[in-house]
């Protein structure tokens, strides 16, 4: 119990302080003013938990054989798509469809953004390099907590944000930043696929 206990604790503040800054924040500030906060922090814990429980499974020696290039740039690409989605303008398909096609394109929306956008990033590598040396259930338990806790920090301030500001404002600003987060991605997944 004892390991357990310290696993999650170095998992925590490894993966907390990781993620500070990160990418991922940024995208829960975004998915927290277009979509409903409930859905986004499912969403979050479902990618989180299964991203970290991936990570600690699979282990630093077989991680090194997974595509994390070509599946950065794939989150590029959608990352670009929500963006473009995001300017077209008028209402959202969710919003005619009705608040239960919401949540569940909402919640696929976050889970599958925030899986391919931290596959292969630097929290999944500090779960992974942890997950071979510690006990893996308090890697798993403590590194999603740490990067729940930090993620869950900017989706108040995106819910906040989003009470204050008018919608339009929010749909273009949210659309920006998911533009600038898949350029991003892309450069650096090309970057890396060409070098």
């Amino acid at each position: 119990m004892e390991a357990l206990l310290i696993a999650a604790a170095v998992a925590f503040g490894a993966i907390f302080v990781g993620e500070l800054g990160d990418k991922s924040q940024l995208m829960a500030l975004t998915f927290a003013t277009r979509y409903r906060l409930r859905t986004v922090v499912l969403g979050l814990v479902i990618a989180i938990g299964a991203l970290i429980g991936l990570s600690v499974g699979v282990g630093a020696a077989v991680g090194n054989l997974l595509p994390t290039d070509w599946i950065r740039l794939a989150a590029a690409v959608m990352f670009i798509g929500f963006g473009l989605w995001g300017l077209r303008g008028g209402h959202d398909d969710d919003e005619d469809e009705g608040p239960v096609k919401e949540r569940r394109t909402g919640l696929l929306t976050v889970v599958t953004a925030m899986f391919l956008a931290e596959f292969g990033d630097k929290t999944m590598i500090i779960a992974m390099g942890l997950g071979s040396s510690s006990d893996p259930w308090g890697v798993w338990i403590g590194g999603t907590l740490g990067m729940l806790a930090a993620d869950l920090l900017a989706v108040f301030a995106g819910a906040w944000v989003a009470r204050r500001i008018p919608e339009k404002v929010v749909r273009y600003v949210s659309s920006g930043l998911f533009l600038v987060i898949g350029v991003l991605l892309g450069v650096e997944a090309v970057t890396a696929l060409a070098g």
